[in-house]
């Protein structure tokens, strides 16, 4: 018997040899399978390699015919649509930028990095139509991965997810596809994961603010204004960049205290006529952060900064940079030992906890800060303990907890016995001098 001859491919120690066209011996036992075929889903030529045990040859060549046939199974059906993902969803975005969907620099700079950087490697070259649930399935699987790895966040990879569900959805009402792949599929769990904790909530507490302006105007004069006005209005960097304080279509109106928020500003030099959420709105500033505006604008040096209509205009009288606040805001945080990280997105947090401390209604709070729902203002919130204690304060007041504890001994007895001293009223313990008795 002729002795067989071993060489190594594919990363396999196989027959020299091969038993059946496409089939070889591995040494060691069983068989590896291998040939090429065009893919349904991609329209390319794809490879099949894999190695089979527990059959004959016979049945190594059997298996991989199977599997060559359901690799090119979906041109027999001739369901395919002819185009891409890639081709469909960079249509559909070109699209949406020239109807006004995607209006800002910034969002059309996410479209293209979800895009580029996340679906097109993952389904770029996929016919849309050949999309599956398992297919968005095994790639959500690889995206877990890189949570467990600490690369990024359950949010993020879940904000991946919706983006591709919005894409699938228009794919189904343009192309006539029976379904969307994406519908059923479930994004990962954030129950354990907090953006924003106890520890670092991003916002100041009421007591921290002036402290943190006092050392901004010292420190950096140039941005105290801008500082200034997004505590007390909760406006985004981006609504007030762009804001005129002169010229034909100035923001800030000045004789009657009034700022228009109806512009955005993202990227660069363009500017979006309307704020993030589309919309525009006017607020009238009190007397004294109109006077920290005026101050600000007359201290603004000479050309080119005084000669730019901007309220906050850049050292050349351009648009200041979406960062510009960033080191500040760090160095302060540190001259003042705050023991936590604050950005200035600690503005528009700030100013959701100060209006619920000072009891603004919602609704005027929302038309201050720009907020369409009181889910998000809920989102940019965070509740102190103070507010928890008042509030339970007032809930057990209510409930007549200081009426049920009052004994007539002066004592709370369980079972016949002692177990704590009653609580004396506000009046008792005035009268006596004393402080309210804790319940043991």
């Amino acid at each position: 018997m002729e002795e067989t001859k071993w060489i190594e491919r594919w990363k396999y120690q196989i027959a020299a040899k091969p038993s059946r066209p496409g089939v070889w011996r591995v040494k060691g036992g069983g068989y590896l399978v291998r040939g090429r075929t065009t893919d349904f889903r991609t329209g390319k030529q794809r490879e099949v390699l894999r190695a089979v045990k527990d059959t004959d040859a016979a049945g190594a060549y059997r298996l991989l015919q199977q599997v060559l046939d359901e690799v090119r199974s979906g041109a027999a059906r001739g369901t395919r649509q002819s185009k891409r993902f890639s081709e469909y969803a960079a249509s559909l975005f070109e699209r949406k930028v020239l109807k006004g969907e995607v209006a800002s620099a910034q969002t059309r700079e996410n479209w293209e990095l979800m895009l580029r950087l996340h679906l097109f490697p993952a389904f770029g070259e996929t016919f849309v139509d050949a999309i599956s649930k398992s297919d968005v399935e095994e790639w959500l699987a690889g995206e877990a991965k890189k949570v467990r790895r600490g690369a990024c966040s359950p949010v993020t990879v879940n904000n991946r997810l919706r983006f591709l569900r919005s894409i699938m959805n228009e794919a189904v009402d343009e192309l006539g596809l029976e379904k969307n792949p994406v519908t059923k599929v479930k994004g990962l769990d954030t129950s354990t994961h907090t953006t924003y904790t106890e520890e670092e909530p991003n916002a100041l507490v009421p007591e921290e603010v002036q402290p943190f302006l006092v050392a901004m105007r010292d420190r950096y004069p140039q941005h105290f204004a801008m500082v200034a006005l997004g505590f007390a209005t909760g406006w985004r960097p981006s609504m007030m960049r762009p804001l005129r304080r002169k010229g034909a279509s100035a923001d800030v109106l000045w004789d009657r205290s009034v700022v228009l928020a109806r512009r955005s500003q993202t990227r660069g030099d363009e500017v979006m006529e309307a704020t993030k959420n589309s919309t525009r709105f006017r607020v009238t500033l009190p007397p004294e952060v109109m006077v920290i505006l005026r101050w600000h604008a007359d201290q603004l040096p000479s050309d080119p900064m005084r000669r730019s209509d901007l309220l906050f205009p850049s050292d050349i009288g351009a648009f200041r940079s979406p960062t510009v606040l960033d080191k500040p805001f760090k160095d302060i945080c540190q001259h003042l030992s705050l023991g936590k990280k604050v950005t200035p997105k600690a503005m528009r947090r700030t100013f959701q906890d100060l209006a619920r401390r000072a009891a603004v209604d919602g609704l005027v709070q929302r038309s201050i800060c720009g907020h369409l729902t009181e889910e998000m203002t809920e989102r940019y919130s965070s509740v102190a303990q103070v507010e928890v204690e008042a509030a339970l304060g007032k809930v057990v007041s209510l409930a007549g907890y200081r009426d049920l504890l009052r004994g007539p001994t002066g004592e709370m007895r369980s079972g016949g016995k002692v177990v704590g001293k009653t609580i004396p009223t506000t009046e008792e313990s005035n009268a006596s001098g004393l402080q309210p008795t804790a319940v043991a």
